[in-house]
């Protein structure tokens, strides 16, 4: 069970707040009552004068004792912890039904175990890449003491960055043309088109890619609202194994010091599909197997076989 998240607000302060809101709004109310009445109902002019400065010092004082006491309170019920850029979805707090839809709290609870993810791979990452193939313990232990303090890397990147990334790779591949759109602010999405084979969307979050939809070369790509939809799968049985093989290919391609050489190497295994419907399975020889070409791709040597 998830543990409560904690807020950073004194819950009792914040009631007593509430109700001093409430006393202010009172007090306040009786000083327009009281203009309002003026001086009726007086005997004399100057009593009716005296009896109104009387009343309306009283009120005064009342609200500036309720100001005062709001002042205090404001001050104990504290300030929410939790700052994390959850854009629209801040909105969620407001349900009144939070009791029976904790979605906001649920939210917040994964944004912080995904910065934690984050943050201990790309550590495991730095510390694996350092290791030397020698496994004595003393040249070990020398160099545990060189090794200057490892920093977490970062999944920000400037968008600049980014696109003189994309725009590098596509110089790469004259048959391969790549469209760069950004839905959603600074996250990109690429719309790749390999010669007149395919069509693959390529969802990114940074320089960072998070998935992958391989569709043919004359299937629709975008939705009925004109947006690139990155959801529908392929009709076509051939593209659906592709685009499993794009997944794959994902988590092959990781190297979270050096995000370009990923999004490279991801863009060059991509690009070795150009002859999808030409090359033969170099294992059997033989162009279809069970209706289907060679759809799977070797990582290092980018040979084609047939996924079976």
């Amino acid at each position: 069970m998830a543990e409560p998240i904690s807020v950073g607000v004194n819950l009792d302060a914040f009631s007593h707040a509430i109700s001093g809101i409430q006393a202010l709004r009172s007090s306040v109310s009786r000083v327009f009552e009281s203009l309002k009445d003026g001086m009726k109902n007086r005997e004399t002019l100057e009593g009716r004068e005296k009896q109104f400065i009387s009343e309306f010092q009283d009120t005064l004082q009342a609200v500036n004792r309720d100001l005062n006491e709001l002042e205090r309170l404001s001050g104990l019920v504290g300030r929410p912890s939790e700052s994390h850029p959850l854009h629209n979805s801040g909105l969620l707090s407001l349900d009144p039904v939070q009791d029976k839809t904790p979605l906001y709290s649920q939210l917040l609870q994964a944004y912080k175990w995904s910065n934690k993810l984050q943050y201990h791979a790309g550590l495991a990452s730095s510390l694996l890449n350092q290791q030397s193939l020698k496994r004595s313990a003393n040249q070990m232990g020398a160099s545990a003491k060189r090794r200057p303090k490892v920093q977490p890397s970062t999944l920000v990147l400037p968008p600049q960055y980014v696109d003189d990334v994309i725009s590098r790779v596509g110089r790469m591949f004259p048959d391969m043309t790549i469209e760069l759109f950004r839905p959603n602010g600074t996250s990109a999405v690429l719309l790749v088109t390999l010669g007149k084979v395919l069509k693959a969307i390529v969802v990114m979050r940074s320089l960072f890619i998070d998935r992958t939809v391989v569709r043919g070369f004359n299937e629709n790509v975008y939705s009925e609202d004109g947006k690139l939809d990155i959801w529908t799968k392929s009709q076509y049985l051939v593209f659906q194994k592709v685009t499993d093989h794009a997944t794959t290919a994902l988590l092959h391609y990781q190297l979270p010091q050096m995000p370009d050489v990923v999004v490279r190497s991801f863009m060059t295994w991509l690009r070795s599909y150009i002859k999808l419907f030409q090359s033969s399975c170099q294992r059997c020889g033989r162009f279809l197997q069970e209706g289907l070409p060679p759809t799977w791709r070797d990582f290092r040597t980018l040979e084609a076989f047939h996924d079976t």
